[in-house]
């Protein structure tokens, strides 16, 4: 089981040749669990030109288990985002911290190609799918 961040998704929808997108393509064919949250559904979908392909990306994506948000959700994604500030690192992007929340509330590993889990994974916890 594992969460898919955006960038992966981004790169297997554009057919991008890259290990994640294999570990992803991999656990596809296997049947293997994939999660995602609204922030990631939100961030594939709005990217999407095509009304055709906007309807197959959402139908594929009910496939998946779906990982709720809650207020609890949101006060850890500014938790950590203090956390890694008062260490002197800066996430480029909050949204990131709101996926490692998810990820870590539900102890899922993420797949991802952002360098901005890297110090949430060093300093908060997130487990990163290795590969």
């Amino acid at each position: 089981m594992i969460i898919a961040d955006t960038s992966v998704w981004i790169d297997f929808f554009h057919g991008k040749d890259s290990a994640e997108v294999h570990v992803l393509e991999g656990m596809l064919a296997t049947g293997e669990d994939i999660c995602v949250c609204g922030i990631i559904l939100t961030e594939v979908l709005q990217g999407i030109r095509e009304d055709e392909d906007y309807r197959q990306t959402l139908s594929r994506f009910k496939s998946f288990l779906f990982l709720p948000m809650n207020q609890r959700t949101f006060v850890k994604t500014a938790e950590l985002y203090r956390l890694l500030r008062h260490k002197g690192i800066t996430i480029r992007n909050a949204v990131d911290c709101m996926i490692a929340a998810v990820a870590i509330e539900h102890d899922i590993p993420l797949l991802h190609k952002d360098r901005d889990f890297n110090p949430l994974a060093e300093y908060c916890g997130l487990k990163i799918l290795k590969i």
